[in-house]
């Protein structure tokens, strides 16, 4: 779209609009508890834009957010008694000014037309900034370093330099906000990126504190892998253009369903940063209901508690074990999952204490097949509500993320190893009080011989995936992040190193593990030379027990093993079966003159039992850079986007259903998702922010209340 066209869009499109509406709108109907009334602005009502109703008289900030109908009309469903600041933002809009109101009261808004494209812009999300960037064209790679075209050997194709600038530079906060996209006045561009991303800054380039000076230390990194002249050329000329006028395409008002989001967004945690919460139990979102949501503290050893009810926060220490001490600021809670019980299970990344001596016991069955023989234990902590207290165990191997099977033993996955997949079935530590009954794991190794089963022996293995020898199985070894298990008890979890590919891994520990236990790898397809998607974060596994891997290119693969002509055998090393892969692009633009979203997406959440009214197996992923959650209804490939308006910057790694109560339709189920930055002071709040929980739930229509 050209700017002339543009910019006649922008004069015009709202017109028409008004022009289909015969007669003035008038206001919805309203209970008590709601605010509502109509958007006009000089084009007449205005379709598709959020209003905005945000308190600070509760005990923490409460911002509610719907979007308007077809003739502008709006309601701001179910408020708690406060007095609130009531506004409009939307596309093509500048936000309007605000209007005190009270719930049960009608507000007939003011929408201001943006004056400029530039306007216009401030409230794109930072997925549309960031598709400005002019990355190397495909012919500049293979890097050939600073006394060639600047770009590192270690970039040798441009799917490597993109993978860079979204996985790594969008690792802990989005690219493409104001306080992202703007050059500081500090000299040339290239001189004010080479400061930035040496100092941890925020609006007004004040330095914020230790943790901001350790981001920008991998900041700092990030850029020397790309080739540093080369890398701070190509963002300098990013912010240059910017700073000169230049301006994204205009993204989509939502439409259809996408107009029946309600979000809640509340303070909590204290200002923490909190990497990931929990709502429910995945496999039955009636777990909790109306309980608290729990948040993890990462950086500082604390889960973090919202109780949406009441409007009130708290925050409980993580214990150390070795040594005993009240709390562990260490601790590094990464990732929870809730069972039955409502106790809620922290996987962490970080390893302390002395390993139990059952890891390397031949009298234990893992250890006698396959012997974990670390110096330190991996720490699982578990907070059980009925006590209100934190329990850790030491296990032999786990980590960074976790997921419950729907086995009878309550089993939950772990991941974060290198060698091995491990478990921890909760209700036999439960009926024994053993950690050494409920916990164990399978080595990572492939039917390379295709016999169907693994040799028990490992010192005939083959030692990795390089060198096969047909006659043997293979051992794999690869970091595993983020895991999913399916209802049927198979663990999928993905490789992301190396980055481009990537890989999922697909581990049955089968009837009788560790002896029935066989692991598969798959990679996305290589076609013409380019892959058609790379830098898998996280995968989800449907209903169905379809693998869903999100990858940090902004795409989600769809996996079917049973579509694979070949699981095993000297060729099951990745591209062996192409053909159970289908990849969608997420929605927004592109990078220049690329095929490639900007956009970084991180994980999955599938509702088994159509808990958000959009039908049993939808999908939802975290769209990082773009403001938003993504949902694909019945898993039909086709992407419906929930933003949150309001405060820009709303960048989440998972999310959990919950139903509190089935006889109340739409009001009583949500999806809850935290901010999950380290850096708040990118969001749109600056410095000072606080982490923040956003609440998803979806009418049958935009007035419902």
């Amino acid at each position: 779209m050209t700017r002339s066209v543009y910019r006649a869009l922008l004069a015009s499109t709202f017109l028409v609009a008004a022009a289909s509406v015969t007669h003035a709108a008038s206001a919805p109907k309203i209970d008590g508890d709601d605010i509502g009334g109509v958007v006009t602005s000089a084009n007449g009502p205005e379709a598709g834009v959020w209003v905005i109703a945000e308190t600070q008289d509760l005990e923490t900030q409460f911002i509610r957010i719907v979007v308007t109908d077809d003739e502008g009309r709006y309601v701001v469903p179910d408020l708690p008694k406060a007095n609130y600041k009531v506004w409009v933002r939307g596309y093509g809009l500048v936000d309007s000014d605000t209007v005190e109101s009270a719930p049960g009261k009608t507000v007939n808004l003011k929408a201001v037309v943006a004056p400029t494209e530039q306007a216009a812009a401030e409230v794109y999300p930072a997925q549309y900034w960031y598709s400005l960037v002019k990355p190397p064209a495909e012919s500049d790679f293979p890097g050939t370093g600073p006394s060639g075209n600047g770009i590192s050997p270690g970039m040798p194709t441009q799917q490597h330099w993109l993978h860079h600038m979204q996985e790594n530079c969008m690792f802990c906060h989005q690219m493409g906000t104001k306080s992202t996209r703007m050059s500081p006045d500090i000299g040339s561009s290239i001189e004010a990126w080479d400061q930035r991303i040496q100092k941890a800054r925020g609006e007004g380039d004040i330095t914020i504190n230790n943790e901001g000076q350790a981001l920008a230390t991998t900041m700092n990194n990030n850029m020397t892998r790309f080739g540093r002249q080369r890398g701070l050329q190509v963002y300098a000329d990013w912010s240059d253009r910017i700073n000169a006028g230049a301006v994204p395409e205009a993204p989509p008002r939502p439409s259809g369903i996408e107009r029946n989001v309600v979000v809640t967004v509340r303070d909590y945690a204290e200002g923490r940063f909190t990497h990931d919460m929990v709502a429910s139990d995945r496999r039955d979102p009636t777990v909790n209901a109306n309980g608290p949501l729990y948040g993890l503290g990462m950086l500082a050893g604390y889960l973090d508690i919202l109780d949406p009810v009441a409007n009130t926060t708290r925050s409980i220490p993580i214990p150390g074990v070795d040594p005993v001490t009240p709390h562990d600021e260490s601790a590094r809670i990464h990732h929870n999952e809730m069972d039955e019980k409502g106790r809620v299970w922290m996987a962490t990344v970080n390893r302390s204490g002395k390993m139990p001596e059952f890891c390397s016991d031949p009298n234990n069955p893992y250890a006698k097949y396959f012997p974990q023989t670390g110096k330190t234990a991996q720490p699982f902590p578990m907070y059980d509500p009925a006590t209100d207290k934190v329990e850790v165990f030491q296990l032999c191997s786990g980590g960074n993320h976790a997921s419950f099977t729907a086995d009878e033993d309550s089993t939950v996955f772990l991941s974060s190893d290198t060698r091995v997949v491990s478990w921890f079935k909760t209700k036999v530590w439960d009926e024994t009080g053993s950690v050494e009954k409920a916990h164990g794991w399978c080595p990572m190794v492939l039917d390379t011989n295709g016999d169907g089963k693994i040799t028990p022996n490992r010192e005939e293995w083959n030692p990795n995936i390089e060198e096969i020898d047909p006659a043997k199985d293979t051992q794999f070894t690869g970091f595993l992040y983020g895991i999913n298990a399916s209802l049927d008890g198979v663990a999928w979890a993905a490789n992301y190193i190396p980055y481009v590919p990537s890989r999922i891994v697909r581990t049955d520990p089968g009837s009788n593990p560790p002896e029935t236990c066989k692991t598969e790898i798959y990679e996305p397809p290589l076609v013409d030379g380019k892959y058609l998607a790379y830098g898998v974060r996280g995968i989800e596994v449907d209903k169905n027990g379809v693998a869903w891997a999100a990858f940090s290119s902004g795409h989600v693969g769809k996996f079917d093993r049973s579509k694979c002509t070949t699981v095993n055998g000297p060729e099951a090393t990745g591209q062996h079966c192409k053909e159970g892969w289908e990849v969608y692009r997420v929605p927004g633009p592109t990078f220049t003159d690329t095929d490639v979203t900007p956009n970084f997406v991180y994980g999955g959440n599938t509702d088994f039992t159509n808990s958000m009214g959009l039908g049993e197996n939808t999908i939802f992923f975290p769209g990082t850079n773009s403001d938003s959650i993504l949902a694909m209804p019945e898993a039909k490939g086709e992407f419906l986007e929930f933003r949150v308006a309001y405060p820009q910057g709303f960048y989440t790694r998972d999310m959990h259903f919950r139903v509190d109560d089935p006889n109340t339709g739409w009001k009583g189920r949500a999806i809850h998702a935290t901010y999950s930055m380290p850096n708040m002071w990118h969001t749109e709040e600056g410095e000072g922010a606080y982490s923040k929980v956003a609440s998803f739930q979806i009418r049958p229509n935009p007035l419902a209340h």
